[in-house]
């Protein structure tokens, strides 16, 4: 690694279709407890909405904190919205209706407003971070931009990072580093392409490298603990058509694939996470009220966990936009925009979800994170 980075049916589907940052220790987020954050979107100021875990994977309220910027109010088609960096020293979020992004210092007694810069562009919708880069998705512009993150969280934006999708119009969902740091991919829904970028020595991104999807509208994606890319297939929103696929990324970019479109037999798939060991992925299916669990096998071959596809029930109507694992992979929550709720579920050793009690939430949220 470089010197330089270490420091949801159409009208159901709208919400649907519509990495370590700087490695200095931290007392305070290094002993902070378990939490969940998401965030209210609203017009009008947004918020990020925290919520404590307790040890049995419960949630309570726990704050709320202003990110300096405005949401939208409305569903931004995408995943990560909210992210922590790995060390969990910091939380990063989206304002698209202000096109600006926000870094939190994460404390053990709550959270602390850092930052709020532009990003970059219009409408960003997704943010991804390893070691002291940063780069945000704006869906908006169709480009990404870069940032160097430095040790009290403060945000510069790295010259000549902007870089720009694979055309205008693609309605992209997300962006995400590879484990290693040394590529970002980006989804395109519009399009049905995954576009793959190869991030140098200076924290800047080249490319993109343009790939078809394997399956209809890639939305969600993750990698694993081996650098292969897993991404849900949304279909467009088409009846108990969507999936997920799997892939081999290179270092210079490419794509291959590994399961093409294994079905999840649900509708619209959209959010995809990854258990710690590498061995269960799940997605939500937001037009199905379900979430999907898969087996990955040793070559990144997927199965499904449960032959219906329904290794987890949300509910009717619940409309499951998100996802996010604690640390430990011990509890999986879903955020439901259907039912204004986040859904939980402890997470078995063969993979199966046992459902918990959740918490309400004001409508219109977007973006879920865990610890």
């Amino acid at each position: 690694m470089n010197i330089f980075r270490r420091t949801v049916l159409w009208a159901a589907l709208l919400p649907c279709l519509a990495s370590p940052a700087v490695q200095a220790h931290d007392d305070d987020s290094e002993d902070a407890a378990g939490a969940v954050y998401t965030m209210s979107n609203a017009v009008d100021g947004n918020k990020i909405l925290a919520f404590s875990r307790a040890d049995d994977g419960s949630l309570r309220p726990a704050g709320e904190y202003a990110t300096g910027g405005l949401g939208s109010g409305a569903g931004l088609g995408n995943q990560n919205a909210v992210v922590l960096s790995k060390d969990g020293r910091w939380l990063f979020a989206v304002n698209a209706g202000s096109n600006q992004v926000s870094v939190f210092a994460v404390r053990r007694n709550g959270l602390v407003l850092v930052d709020t810069v532009d990003s970059g562009g219009v409408r960003p919708v997704s943010v991804t971070a390893d070691r002291d880069v940063l780069y945000v998705l704006n869906a908006g512009s169709d480009n990404i931009t870069g940032y160097q993150l430095n040790r009290r969280g403060k945000l510069t934006p790295l010259p000549a990072s902007t870089r720009p999708l694979s055309g205008a119009g693609t309605g992209p969902a997300q962006i995400s580093f590879s484990p290693d740091g040394d590529l970002l991919a980006v989804t395109e829904k519009a399009t049905n392409r995954i576009d793959i970028y190869v991030v140098g020595e200076d924290g800047l991104a080249t490319g993109p490298s343009v790939h078809a999807s394997v399956g209809q509208t890639p939305f969600g994606f993750a990698f694993d603990r081996r650098g292969r890319l897993l991404v849900s297939e949304a279909a467009g929103g088409a009846f108990e058509a969507s999936s997920v696929s799997s892939y081999t990324v290179t270092e210079d970019g490419g794509l291959q694939p590994i399961s093409a479109a294994v079905p999840t037999t649900e509708t619209a798939a959209c959010w995809v996470v990854i258990t710690g060991n590498g061995r269960y992925a799940y997605t939500t299916n937001a037009g199905s009220g379900s979430l999907a669990g898969y087996a990955i096998g040793r070559d990144g071959r997927l199965s499904l966990l449960n032959p219906d596809g329904r290794s987890g029930v949300t509910g009717a109507g619940s409309t499951p936009i998100d996802m996010a694992m604690s640390n430990n992979s011990r509890y999986l929550y879903t955020l439901n925009a259907g039912s204004d709720t986040v859904g939980a579920f402890r997470v078995e050793a063969d993979g199966s979800l046992q459902a918990l009690s959740g918490v309400s939430l004001p409508d219109g949220t977007n973006g879920l994170a865990a610890r």
